[in-house]
């Protein structure tokens, strides 16, 4: 395996996501917009979410950050599954996407943790009572963070670190996986998933929010994977040109 950032100018071009320009992260900023003046003044509250439902619109910021939690890590897994098995993309650029993909994961299994303990007070009257949704989610930000510190252990050797940080992302997908959709159908939990699965507990304008919220997160990923990756580009090539 490439053991030093030589290979990454060669191999840039190829590797450059394939959404450019402005237009789409103009369009992210706009569609963000609407879904934080949606989720206040044009969605409707949703049955079951207490005698208003208004309680419901917390699930609008903790759903698509809990579905990118995920997300990110198969998107790590993709990568490091390449890093390992495929010898000729194995360069520690296709390493530092899989670090990319799992630094966002974090952030966003913070951001479903946070949210999903501000619906827990608004809904339940109780920040945290280790719910095994909120559990799992906690033990799945550890999981993360080990990663993230096992990437910071070994700074000084990067194929060492690519090599260990891409095993780890593989063997770590079976805990998460587990602790994301196994342990809450296993145990009791009071997560409302099936309350929101039923279409006639919230209204069109409410499934509308919520798609976009959706689509929202999903672009802010790209063009925030984009941002960190062009940054590591940039240290690679000076590091390379020293």
């Amino acid at each position: 395996m490439a053991d030093t950032t030589a290979g990454v100018a060669a191999n840039s071009k190829s590797q450059v996501p394939p959404m450019t320009g402005a237009w789409w992260k103009l369009g992210t900023g706009f569609l963000m917009i609407f879904v934080i003046y949606g989720a206040f003044f044009i969605a409707k509250g949703a049955a079951g979410f207490g005698e208003s439902g208004d309680k419901a619109r917390a699930v609008f910021f903790h759903v698509p950050s809990a579905i990118l939690a995920s997300v990110c890590y198969f998107v790590g897994m993709y990568f490091s599954v390449i890093y390992l098995f495929s010898s000729k993309r194995s360069t520690l650029e296709i390493d530092a996407k899989a670090a990319i993909s799992m630094e966002l994961g974090a952030l966003f299994c913070l951001l479903a943790t946070i949210t999903g303990s501000i619906f827990a007070g608004i809904q339940w009257g109780v920040f945290w009572n280790w719910d095994p949704r909120e559990t799992s989610i906690v033990i799945t930000l550890l999981l993360y963070s080990s990663y993230l510190i096992l990437r910071g252990a070994l700074n000084s050797n990067p194929t060492k670190r690519a090599n260990l940080s891409a095993v780890y992302c593989l063997i770590a997908l079976v805990p998460q996986q587990f602790l994301i959709w196994a342990v809450p159908r296993i145990l009791e939990t009071n997560h409302p998933t099936k309350v929101l699965q039923n279409s006639g507990n919230t209204s069109p304008d409410y499934r509308l929010i919520l798609w976009c919220s959706i689509l929202a997160f999903t672009l802010l990923f790209i063009w925030l994977f984009q941002l960190r990756l062009r940054a590591y580009r940039l240290v690679a090539k000076k590091e390379a040109a020293r």
